[in-house]
């Protein structure tokens, strides 16, 4: 059975007449009828009576009509589906990005990307990049924003360095005011907000200070970004933060820079290698690298 017979078979059966429904198809009147016997041996049963000038549906043509209209409006909304997906009407995009992008870099370019298609489901994770890296390889995800170098590389992805951030320290502006800027071995002994296992703000931090020669003195750790931030605001301890998120928070912190060489990190766009994102990612993996340049 071929969806060409049914689409004949409809228009016979609306028309009740051969010539007319080829006339309304603009095919040829005997290819139409060809079509038809080639569908009735198939299903093994007349589907029309034929009398001159006047055709008319057997029981076996009443029972298959609304079933071939069926399959041939559901064929046409599966087009229409994929026509509007393919254009950026609807469809997905399920990003994975640290917890710390996802304050900083994300609410403008998610904001720029939905008013561009308002009918792409955004679907963000947070996560560390070695948890962003196994979603992706699993394929849990088309898209993450990791931070370099990968915490295991691995030649199953594609990545594009995105930008390049300065981290800065963020204190209470009711504690006593750092030097600026502020080096790391000026933070020892000094209190400190830390991440939870998993952030590479954690990893990176707690490396610098170990390579100034000492191990950072915690008062609260474990905490997600934002309770981080509000941790130092209640005067807990001071915390190592991206500029980019720094500058997000207002006026409720101080931020210090740290003196040179500093301490930055790189941020990269990450896809697999061996499957091609979908459309709407394509275009969210455009907007990102644009906000990046």
């Amino acid at each position: 059975m071929q969806f060409q017979q049914l689409r004949y078979f409809v228009a016979v059966a609306e028309c009740r007449h051969f010539t007319r429904a080829a006339e309304q198809l603009h095919v040829a009147q005997p290819s139409l009828s060809q079509q038809i016997r080639a569908l009735e041996r198939e299903l093994g049963a007349d589907l029309f009576t034929r009398a001159r000038g006047n055709i008319a549906l057997t029981d076996a043509g009443e029972a298959l009509l609304p079933l071939a209209r069926r399959i041939l409006a559901d064929t046409d909304t599966a087009r229409r589906e994929v026509q509007e997906m393919a254009q950026l009407r609807r469809g997905r995009v399920r990003l994975g990005a640290t917890p710390s992008l996802c304050t900083g870099l994300l609410p403008d370019v998610l904001r720029t990307f939905h008013d561009a298609h308002p009918g792409i489901q955004l679907l963000v994770e947070e996560g560390g990049s070695h948890d962003l890296v196994r979603e992706l390889a699993r394929g849990a995800l088309d898209l993450a924003l990791v931070v370099l170098p990968l915490p295991t590389p691995s030649p199953a992805l594609t990545t594009v360095e995105l930008l390049h951030e300065d981290l800065v320290v963020v204190s209470s502006p009711a504690a006593r005011a750092p030097r600026s800027p502020v080096r790391v071995a000026d933070l020892r002994d000094t209190p400190m907000v830390m991440f939870r296992h998993g952030y590479d703000l954690r990893e990176l931090t707690v490396a610098a200070c170990r390579a100034e020669g000492f191990e950072p003195v915690f008062t609260v750790e474990g905490g997600e970004m934002d309770a981080v931030l509000g941790f130092v605001r209640a005067g807990l301890g001071v915390a190592v933060v991206p500029r980019m998120v720094a500058e997000r928070t207002g006026t409720g912190l101080r931020v210090t820079p740290l003196a040179g060489p500093g301490l930055h990190r790189t941020i990269a766009l990450a896809h697999r290698s061996d499957v091609a994102p979908p459309r709407a990612a394509r275009e969210l993996q455009r907007v990102l690298l644009g906000a990046g340049a």
